[in-house]
């Protein structure tokens, strides 16, 4: 029998109250689940980050033998700040069978599924081992969890799946979209308002170069498409732009934060390269026109790639334990694809609905808590 929604839900206000915003240390957090693994007679690896400030936690339950099923799970969330929340996002509340707080479904509500299977998983003769695996920083371009995969490899016998616990309502996905994260500083020249001829733009200039991402986007839109996401194509995204120093003053740098998804088969580097040849064809020349220091660089700031792995073991494993025949895509990125460029076969299947994800009043249901202790209940069956 599988653990209790009722332990679930204990564990999971524990977790909630711990303000694991990705600015903020999980510290806190991993010494909860640290402490919980030991006084059930568990080992945990802490795999701190290069500051000491954050860590990834990873145990294995049972024998040390290869072929065993990672459960994978991020331990940060992303902020509150200027939501509208009804009730404390830290303090999680309970309203018609729905568990309000900040990752109760992306993706705490995984983790405390995990955690309360721990002692159930403990107590039987597994075929072959169970490891949670959890990991910080995945909000902000799946940072920490590369140390965790380097750990895994080196030293963990090979495990045969990688389930990624984030919210499909249990469904099964094994693909999804990538992410490419880029930070664009322009720097042009100032001058007075009045003699725009004396200056270069720089806000100006960012202008340019935003009405091109999109115009390219919709060029790939046209011939890059992949019928199983929606939207069916790479799309772009300027999401942060911030310059100038007065409305009398031509603006002298801009800073532009900006991203695009890949779907599966595009190459992010051939991507960033079509952004960076349009700058020094186009807007550069245009530019250096009026000053030759102008400048426009481009940094590279995440890339984590597409994931796209049908029937793999790990999709098979799924199947198995959901009774599910068949899997889909999601377009937001997971950690799914690290440990597949690893060698790790993996898939991703967790309770809660994305479309709570990252909103106020953020919220799983305690029915998909129970379907979930389920799944993990004959996963940990017969993990092959």
């Amino acid at each position: 029998m599988p653990a209790s929604v009722d332990t679930v839900t204990s564990i999971l206000g524990d977790l909630i109250a711990f303000d694991t915003t990705s600015r903020n240390s999980n510290l806190p957090l991993i010494d909860y689940v640290a402490d919980y693994l030991s006084d059930r007679n568990l080992t945990p690896r802490i795999i701190r980050s290069d500051d000491g400030d954050k860590a990834n936690l990873f145990v294995t339950i049972g024998p040390d033998t290869e072929g065993g099923i990672v459960l994978s799970g991020h331990s940060d969330v992303v902020p509150v700040d200027g939501q509208d929340w009804s009730s404390d996002p830290f303090d999680m509340t309970e309203r018609d069978g729905r568990l309000y707080g900040r990752g109760a479904a992306d993706m705490k509500g995984f983790i405390a599924c995990a955690l309360a299977m721990v002692p159930v998983i403990a107590g039987r003769e597994l075929p072959g081992p169970i490891h949670l695996a959890f990991s910080y920083d995945e909000e902000v371009g799946c940072l920490g969890v590369g140390r965790m995969i380097v750990v895994i490899a080196a030293e963990i016998p090979q495990p045969c799946a990688v389930i990624v616990g984030e919210p499909t309502n249990m469904q099964i996905a094994n693909t999804h979209k990538g992410i490419c994260a880029n930070t664009t500083t322009i720097h042009g020249r100032e001058a007075h308002s009045s003699r725009p001829q004396d200056g270069v733009n720089a806000i100006e200039a960012a202008a340019s170069f935003v009405s091109y991402l999109y115009r390219l986007c919709d060029e790939l839109a046209e011939t890059e498409r992949d019928d199983r996401f929606e939207p069916p194509y790479t799309t772009f995204n300027a999401g942060k732009i911030a310059g100038g120093d007065a409305v009398n003053i031509i603006a002298r740098e801009t800073r532009l934060n900006w991203e695009f998804r890949p779907i599966p088969g595009a190459d992010p580097d051939a991507i960033t390269a079509r952004v960076n040849d349009w700058v020094e064809a186009e807007l550069l020349p245009r530019m250096r026109a009026k000053d030759a220091n102008a400048f426009v660089q481009t940094v590279r700031d995440v890339l984590v790639p597409p994931f796209d792995a049908p029937e793999s073991m790990a999709e098979h494993i799924a199947r198995k334990a959901s009774g599910l025949n068949s899997a889909g895509a999601v377009a937001f990125v997971t950690e799914a694809s690290l440990f597949a460029g690893a060698g790790i076969p993996a898939v991703i299947c967790g309770p809660g609905d994305i479309a709570q994800a990252h909103q106020p009043d953020e919220f799983i249901e305690r029915d998909q808590l129970a379907a979930c202790l389920e799944f993990l209940d004959r996963i940990a069956s017969a993990p092959a």
